[in-house]
C-alpha cells in the first residue's frame, strides 16, 4: 500500500516534469545568465571572507568582553546552528513563495546583523547580531535553487562550480587580509567593511535576477502546478522541532568539548532531548500533508548518498580546519610556536588549491562525468589525510598534506552539491538543497567539537610554559579520524558510481 502511495507520487512529479513544462523554465545560458551567476557568487564570496577575517578576532573578543573560550566559541556555533535549522525552512518557503522573493528577505537580514554586529558592545549583542546573520546564511541554498533555473542541464555543473568556488575565494581573501585588517583596525572593522557589500549586492539582484514568475508562461499545467503551490503551508511544528533536535544535539557537542566528564549530565539530557525531539520531528513530517522535509526523498538512491557526502565532507574540512591553527599556535616542541599570520601562510595553500581546483572541478565533470573525478578526489583525500597522520612535523610537511586535501576536498564537495542540485526534482530543489546544506552546516559544526574533544582530553605541559596545551596524541587522534572518515566518503562515492546508471537517466530527463 505503501509502495503504491509513493509511486503515485512520483508520477505526479514525473507529470510536472514533462517536456512542455520544463520548457518554460528552461533559460539559454545568454550573457544574462552569467551574470546571474557572478552576482550569487559574489554573495557567497563576501559571506565567508567576513567568516574567515572574524575567525583570527577570538582572542580579542575574549578581551574586549574578559570571556572564557567556552563562550567565546558561541560567536561561531551560535551561527551554525540558526544557519542549520533555518536552511530547510528557507528552502520550503522557496518553493512555496518564489526563489528571489525568499532570497531578498534573506539577504536583508543577513545585513543588517551585520551591521548590528559592527556596533556590539558586548558578547550578548554580538550573539544576537550572529544569530540573525546565520538566518541570512539559509540564503545559500536558495542561491543554488536559482542557478538549477537559469542554467541548462549540460551547463549547469560549470555554475555550481564556479558559485561553490566563492566559497574559497572568501576564505583565501579572509585568510589574506584578515588578520592585518583585524590587527590594524580592529574586529569590528570586519563587520563595517562586509556591510555595504552585501547591501550592494542585494540591490543588484533585486534589480537584476528574473523572478520564477517573470520565468513562466501561463499554460493548464504550470496552472495547475501554481494552483497546488498556494494549497501548500509552512510546517510549523516540524520547524520547532526540527530546531530543537540540531539545537540541542549541537548544544550537547558543544558541553562535551568544553566541558568534558563534568558536565556529563547536561550533556546526556542535551543528546536524550535531541533524539526525543527528533523522533517526534518524524513522526509529524509523516502526517502533515505539507512536510517540511520530504522523507520520500532522502530514501532517493541518488539524494541520500549525496547527503551523506555533504556532511562527511564538511566534518572532514572543519575537524582539519582548527586543528591546524592550534598545531600552528601551540608552542615547541609540540607544535610550531608560530602566530595567527603564521596559522593562515600555512593553510593557504590548501585554499588557494581548493579555489583553482573547484573551479575547474566543472569542466572536469563535463568532460569526465561526475563519479569518477569524485572517486579520484577521494583517494586525494585519503592521501592527503594519512600524509597529515604520518608526516606533520614541519610547516611545509603539513601545507602539501593540505594541497593534496584541497584537490581532493574540492572535487568531492563540488560533485556532491552538482549531483544534488541536478538529481533533485525541480519543484522542490529547495527543499532539497536545503538539507543538503543543512547538514553540510552540521558537519562544519561536529568538526570542530571532535577536534576539541580530542585536544580535551589530551593536553600536555610544557617545561617553561604555563598552562595546558594539546599534546602530540591530540593531533594524531584528530588526524587519524580524518582518515577514517575520508574512508567512508570514499565508500558512499562507490554506492553513488553503483547508482551511476540511475544517475544518467535523471541528468538527461
Amino acid at each position: 500500500m505503501n509502495n503504491d502511495i509513493k509511486d503515485n507520487k512520483y508520477k505526479k512529479i514525473k507529470n510536472y516534469m514533462r517536456p512542455e513544462f520544463v520548457q518554460l523554465f528552461k533559460t539559454n545560458t545568454n550573457r544574462t545568465s552569467w551574470f546571474i551567476l557572478a552576482i550569487l557568487s559574489s554573495t557567497l564570496l563576501a559571506v565567508m571572507f567576513s567568516e574567515t577575517m572574524l575567525l583570527p578576532a577570538i582572542p580579542e573578543i575574549m578581551k574586549d568582553f574578559n570571556i572564557p573560550y567556552n563562550t567565546a566559541i558561541w560567536v561561531f556555533s551560535a551561527y551554525l546552528i540558526v544557519a542549520a535549522v533555518m536552511t530547510p525552512i528557507s528552502g520550503r518557503l522557496s518553493d512555496i513563495y518564489g526563489k528571489k522573493k525568499i532570497l531578498l528577505a534573506l539577504l536583508i537580514i543577513y545585513t543588517a546583523g551585520i551591521i548590528a554586529g559592527g556596533f556590539t558592545n558586548s558578547i550578548s549583542t554580538l550573539l544576537i547580531s550572529r544569530i540573525v546573520q546565520g538566518v541570512g546564511l539559509a540564503a545559500v541554498p536558495v542561491a543554488f535553487s536559482i542557478l538549477r533555473d537559469v542554467f541548462p542541464v549540460k551547463k549547469l555543473s560549470i555554475a555550481i562550480g564556479v558559485f561553490s568556488s566563492a566559497y574559497s575565494a572568501g576564505s583565501v581573501l579572509g585568510l589574506l587580509f584578515g588578520a592585518s585588517i583585524i590587527q590594524s583596525f580592529g574586529w569590528h572593522s570586519t563587520f563595517f567593511l562586509i556591510a555595504p557589500v552585501a547591501a550592494i549586492v542585494t540591490t543588484i539582484i533585486a534589480m537584476f535576477v528574473p523572478s520564477s514568475k517573470a520565468q513562466q508562461q501561463s499554460s493548464p499545467i504550470i496552472d495547475d502546478f501554481n494552483k497546488k503551490k498556494k494549497n501548500n503551508k509552512v510546517d510549523i511544528k516540524g520547524g520547532i522541532f526540527l530546531s530543537v533536535t540540531i539545537t540541542a544535539f549541537l548544544i550537547g557537542l558543544t558541553l562535551l568539548e568544553t566541558g568534558g566528564i563534568s558536565n556529563s549530565a547536561l550533556v546526556l539530557s542535551s543528546f536524550g532531548i535531541s533524539s526525543l525531539s527528533l523522533g517526534i520531528f518524524i513522526a509529524i513530517e509523516k502526517k502533515t500533508k505539507f512536510p517540511l522535509i520530504d522523507l520520500t526523498m532522502i530514501k532517493h538512491k541518488i539524494i541520500l548518498p549525496s547527503y551523506i557526502l555533504l556532511i562527511l565532507t564538511g566534518i572532514t574540512m572543519f575537524l582539519i580546519y582548527p586543528t591546524i591553527v592550534q598545531l600552528v599556535r601551540t608552542p615547541q616542541p609540540i607544535g610550531f610556536g608560530g602566530n595567527a599570520i603564521d596559522a593562515g601562510n600555512v593553510q593557504l595553500p590548501f585554499m588557494i588549491t581548493f579555489l583553482v581546483f573547484a573551479t575547474i572541478s566543472s569542466f572536469i565533470i563535463n568532460r569526465f562525468g561526475n563519479i569518477k573525478p569524485a572517486i579520484i578526489g577521494g583517494i586525494f583525500v585519503i592521501i592527503g589525510t594519512s600524509g597529515l597522520f604520518i608526516f606533520h612535523s614541519t610547516t611545509i610537511e603539513v601545507s602539501i598534506n593540505l594541497v593534496l586535501m584541497g584537490v581532493g576536498l574540492s572535487l568531492t564537495n563540488i560533485i556532491g552539491w552538482n549531483i544534488l542540485v541536478s538529481s533533485s526534482p525541480k519543484e522542490y530543489t529547495g527543499i532539497s538543497v536545503g538539507v543538503g546544506a543543512l547538514l553540510f552546516f552540521l558537519g562544519m559544526a561536529i568538526g570542530p567539537a571532535l577536534s576539541g574533544i580530542y585536544i580535551q582530553m589530551n593536553q600536555s605541559i610544557i617545561e617553561g610554559i604555563d598552562g595546558l596545551f594539546p599534546s602530540k596524541e591530540s593531533f594524531n587522534m584528530i588526524f587519524l579520524t580524518a582518515g577514517i572518515l575520508s574512508i567512508g566518503s570514499l565508500i558512499n562515492l562507490f554506492i553513488l558510481k553503483k547508482n551511476s546508471s540511475l544517475i544518467a537517466k535523471v541528468n538527461n530527463n
